[in-house]
């Protein structure tokens, strides 16, 4: 059994995002039994809230249903949990670090490392138009694709 982690700010853009399609993905595979997942904010700014209306919108259109996820903090047990947490960048990377014991620093990861582009960060869609949160789409998606070939080849 693998579980995956997904981190942003909020957790209403980008890992609810990433967890949507990562679900559609694992499902398409007939990993459901086998490969578990999750997602998270650094902050608690939308602790049990829906995701953004844009990001559900977006993801809708691709097939992505995630009007069902609600927001949370990362907590202490999700370090003893996950076998992979995934940050969508940089800050929300250090944040992690700092909070977690160092035993667990290298579960902690930036998410785009499993992507074919050269990105490093999903950026934060929060404060742009529509044309972002299609922009995040297209980088989960390639990463998700990524992860789960990683995935895959552990299992």
């Amino acid at each position: 059994m693998k579980k995956v982690l997904f981190v942003c700010l909020g957790n209403i853009c980008r890992s609810p995002t990433a967890e949507a399609v990562f679900r559609a993905k694992v499902k398409q595979s007939g990993l459901e039994q086998v490969i578990v997942h999750d997602s998270c904010g650094t902050a608690g700014y939308h602790v049990g809230e829906a995701p953004d209306r844009r990001a559900t919108q977006a993801a809708q259109k691709r097939g992505y249903p995630m009007s069902d996820l609600r927001g949370r903090q990362v907590c202490d047990e999700d370090f003893e949990e996950f076998d992979y947490i995934l940050a969508m960048d940089r800050s929300n990377y250090s944040d992690l670090k700092r909070r977690a014991p160092e035993h667990h620093h290298p579960k902690i990861q930036l998410f785009l490392k499993y992507s074919s582009t050269d990105e490093r960060e999903v950026p934060d869609p929060y404060y742009g138009g529509a044309e972002g949160f299609d922009y995040v789409l297209d980088l989960v998606e390639d990463a998700c694709d990524g992860l789960l070939q990683r995935l895959q080849d552990e299992l």
